[in-house]
């Protein structure tokens, strides 16, 4: 723990040495190029927006063209401060070019953070919308295999139950009896149905009860 703190305060030391280093440099290249009093001091402060607007759009992984480019316009802005005033350039005559660019990274900074900015809030509000009204994916149960129907016992055939009336058993028991002292044998369920004009069923039951 206490090595790994060391390293976070040593990392934090360097980049306050470097951040402030870059930042006097900038503001003496912009007070030589004729940017002076609050102006000097607002340079240093867009270049290092506009490093901090880049890296953010490389660390989000959107559009990393983008965050490289102006990340290389930044550090090169940064860089070229830095080396100018080591003493390759005299601040007492600072060429017409350098004049010009110093003048011209407002608009330039300006553009390339709000492309970085707003560029990637339109692609995050763009994905948003699509998730929004993406469709719902539908569920589709698995198939179940079918339960095979269980074997049913044969229905019993069951004799109808239409009460017989009694008049019509004691006729038709008039009738099996001269059959039987006629022939010798007691009347079948056909020749019963015959003689008394009545359905299968109903001449079954009337046999039935005869017996």
């Amino acid at each position: 723990m206490r090595t790994q703190l060391a390293r976070v305060d040593a990392v934090l030391v360097q980049a306050v040495i470097a951040a402030a280093l870059s930042f006097a440099h900038l503001h003496d290249l912009a007070s030589a190029a004729g940017q002076d009093g609050w102006k000097a001091w607002a340079y240093p402060v867009s270049v290092d927006l506009l490093l901090v607007a880049a890296w953010r759009r490389l660390r989000s992984g959107r559009d990393r063209a983008a965050g490289w480019c102006w990340f290389l316009v930044a550090l090169t802005a940064s860089l070229g401060a830095n080396i100018a005033t080591a003493g390759l350039l005299d601040l007492g005559n600072v060429p017409g070019w350098l004049r010009i660019l110093v003048a011209g990274w407002p608009a330039l900074a300006f553009l390339g953070g709000t492309l970085l900015a707003h560029g990637a809030s339109t692609q995050s509000a763009d994905a948003e919308d699509r998730e929004a009204h993406a469709p719902d994916a539908v569920h589709v149960p698995a198939p179940t295999p079918a339960a095979e129907p269980s074997p049913q016992p044969p229905a019993e055939s069951s004799a109808p139950t239409t009460p017989v009336p009694a008049a019509l058993v004691d006729h038709a028991r008039k009738i099996a009896n001269a059959h039987q002292t006629r022939t010798g044998s007691p009347i079948d369920a056909d020749t019963l149905r015959a003689r008394l004009g009545v359905p299968a069923p109903l001449a079954d039951q009337i046999a039935a009860q005869l017996t």
